[in-house]
């Protein structure tokens, strides 16, 4: 499986890896793959991740990077849109398509890229990004976005340990292990997909407004209108519905979602 979505790239698979506490000391366990061709970009991140105690490894084009993530997965991939070879796009489809074959977990991707529509930002998404900062930036955000994504993508705490299982019709996910089955069916999710479930789980049967849902999913990281809430919902949509299941997470126009097992008026 993994032979064709690396094209070329045989015989080795993505292994598991296991996230830990983005905080404190804990952040030297943290390993990142930066994958940017610009040696001034890409020397500006790595200098000021490993000054923030991360492990950084740096690589300028797509097959290498398809190479790395194949042999070394990172906790968490800083992936350039324009990279030569295999444009950032490509790597993750083909990431996302490898994690979904192996049933591994999804290692969270932070897109950068000198585009800035609207257009731009929903391919990137629906490629399986988790989120997406346009250049020029500045360290400090970069730095917030990706200790966002590390917290959400990290250890269930002893709390959510405690109660580790969410169940709504046949819908079931583990908290700790961050793993969604539907009837006998596993289910696989992004960071931020997984967490917008685990949102609706949270208040079932509760319309959440768009805005409720913004800020609880993406608080400060969010910039502007946009769609996005809307790509993430069609992409859960999609996942949970991939076996002809019915809808769970239905639209309440002019106000936001909810989730619940049929559309009402």
């Amino acid at each position: 499986m993994l032979a064709a979505i690396f094209r070329g790239y045989h015989h080795l698979s993505i292994v598991e890896h296991r996230v830990a506490e983005p905080t404190g000391l804990k952040r030297k366990s943290r390993r990142i793959l930066v994958v940017e061709d610009e040696p001034s970009i890409a020397g500006f991140v790595r200098r000021g991740l490993h000054f923030e105690g991360y492990d950084v490894d740096v690589v300028p084009d797509g097959p290498g990077a398809l190479r790395r993530l194949r042999d070394s997965p990172p906790d968490l991939l800083v992936l350039d849109v324009m990279v030569p070879g295999v444009d950032g796009i490509e790597i993750a489809r083909r990431l996302r398509a490898a994690e979904t074959a192996e049933s591994l977990p999804a290692i969270p991707i932070l897109m950068l890229t000198a585009r800035d529509a609207i257009a731009d930002r929903v391919t990137g998404l629906r490629a399986g990004a988790d989120d997406y900062l346009v250049k020029p930036f500045d360290f400090d955000e970069l730095l917030a976005r990706i200790e966002a994504l590390l917290r959400r993508t990290s250890i269930a705490s002893p709390e959510e340990s405690a109660r580790e299982t969410l169940r709504y019709a046949d819908l079931v996910v583990d908290l700790a292990g961050r793993t969604v089955r539907r009837g006998g069916r596993d289910i696989h999710l992004t960071a931020r997909e997984f967490d917008l479930l685990v949102l609706f789980l949270h208040h079932p049967e509760k319309v959440l407004p768009r805005s409720t849902i913004m800020t609880r999913i993406w608080g400060d990281d969010f910039f502007g209108d946009s769609n996005v809430l809307e790509v993430f919902i069609a992409n859960l949509r999609r996942a949970l519905e991939a076996a002809g299941e019915p809808r769970l997470i239905q639209t309440v126009r002019g106000v936001g979602y909810v989730l619940r097992g049929a559309a009402r008026s």
